[in-house]
């Protein structure tokens, strides 16, 4: 692939992800309250839905998902309504004295982070019809499919890995600095994050059909 249009490609992709989704802004809400560390799981789901997703679009998947309005609008709303109830539960459990049980959640199990992320993720499977479109735009004809799609996908993962993590030590760092009861209100603020990304979804929803 030339460097040129890999480097337009870039460019393309940093301007996409220029304002947070669903999936950011559950990685400010998961590095929060459970740390960057562990929070690196829930980016290792939506990176993971997001390759499967590129491998639909790249074997012609993309056609199928985009005939069924049904299977796309059932898929979508069960995402906004787990991440409502995620963000529900997070506010109703965020209590003044409750620091022993603020303390147990950072422990939670690095398969339910990453699960979440990856549903997060793959409530939107429109995503497959976007790589769909998006991919043509850079391979040519006059070279092998495979590797030019491999390229693109890479770069793809690499960069949403660097965004994500961005947006979860940038959480990190913030909630570092609160204490005592004061992270309640970060817990709070998080599940308040988690609901709005279960109405951009929605929205996404609503705009897109």
């Amino acid at each position: 692939m030339p460097i040129e249009t890999w480097t337009l490609y870039v460019l393309t992709v940093l301007a996409l992800m220029s304002t947070p989704g669903p999936s950011q802004l559950l990685m400010l809400t998961n590095s929060g309250v459970h740390g960057f560390q562990r929070s690196l799981s829930t980016a290792a789901g939506d990176l993971s839905a997001n390759a499967l997703q590129m491998l639909a679009a790249g074997l012609g998947l993309a056609a199928i998902i985009a005939a069924s309005a049904t299977a796309l609008t059932v898929i979508k709303w069960a995402g906004v309504a787990y991440l409502i109830w995620l963000g529900i539960r997070m506010i109703r459990r965020a209590k003044p004295d409750d620091t022993v049980g603020f303390a147990e959640r950072k422990r939670a199990s690095l398969r339910t982070l990453w699960l979440q992320g990856f549903l997060t993720s793959a409530a939107n499977p429109k995503a497959v019809v976007f790589f769909a479109a998006l991919f043509p735009q850079f391979i040519t004809s006059e070279a092998a499919f495979w590797p030019q799609f491999l390229m693109l996908s890479a770069t793809y993962i690499v960069m949403d890995g660097l965004f994500l993590s961005a947006y979860g030590l940038g959480s990190s760092w913030i909630v570092k600095r609160f204490k005592g009861s004061a992270r309640v209100w970060i817990e709070r603020i998080g599940g308040g994050f988690m609901i709005g990304a279960a109405l951009l979804l929605g929205m996404k929803s609503i705009s897109r059909q």
